[in-house]
């Protein structure tokens, strides 16, 4: 197992949807370890797949002392009610914003053995599993503030060190959570 470079905003990894995992190996295994390892090592939350540049839908979360993981998930939301709190990402880091989620999900997906897990979840575990499914899906969280919101967003993570004159483009896509 080991920690691995995480992929900032900007590489194209991070805009493409991951393709459903097919078989669950040892290379999956290695990978599921990979992710949490980093993610510990970043002090992050969750982590998905493409942050490490593997378009594999997996991620891995670590929220009020549970770690966990999920392959090839579908997140639905329970009940209307949404919440906005502060979130950040390790693929952009040193930034908070507001973001607006659901309050309550449930998820479906498989551990790395290939057995079905149901994860549910509110306030930051349902945050979390809903940020990274969107990794999945090639969507960044900045994508999901108000126009005004997102504008701010970019323009001050456009001034990080990490983003380099032209490095990248901000790019908006929308879930289709």
């Amino acid at each position: 197992m080991s920690v691995t470079p995480i992929r900032l905003l900007g590489d194209p990894v991070l805009r493409t949807p991951a393709a459903p995992v097919v078989d669950f190996d040892q290379e999956l295994r290695r990978l599921v370890a990979d992710l949490t390892d980093t993610m510990f090592a970043a002090g992050g939350a969750g982590l998905a797949a493409p942050q490490i540049g593997v378009g594999l839908r997996v991620f891995t979360w670590y929220v009020d002392g549970e770690v966990g993981h999920l392959v090839n998930p579908e997140v639905t939301p329970v009940g209307e009610e949404t919440e906005e709190g502060p979130e950040g990402c390790l693929s952009i880091p040193g930034y908070t914003f507001d973001c607006r989620r659901h309050l309550y999900v449930a998820a479906t997906g498989f551990d790395l053995h290939g057995e079905p897990v149901r994860v549910e979840g509110s306030h930051l575990l349902a945050r979390a599993v809903q940020h990274e499914v969107d990794h999945l899906d090639g969507v960044l969280f900045v994508d999901r503030l108000d126009a005004e919101a997102r504008a701010a967003a970019l323009a001050a993570i456009g001034e990080a060190e990490w983003a380099g004159a032209g490095a990248w483009v901000p790019r908006v896509e929308v879930s289709p959570h």
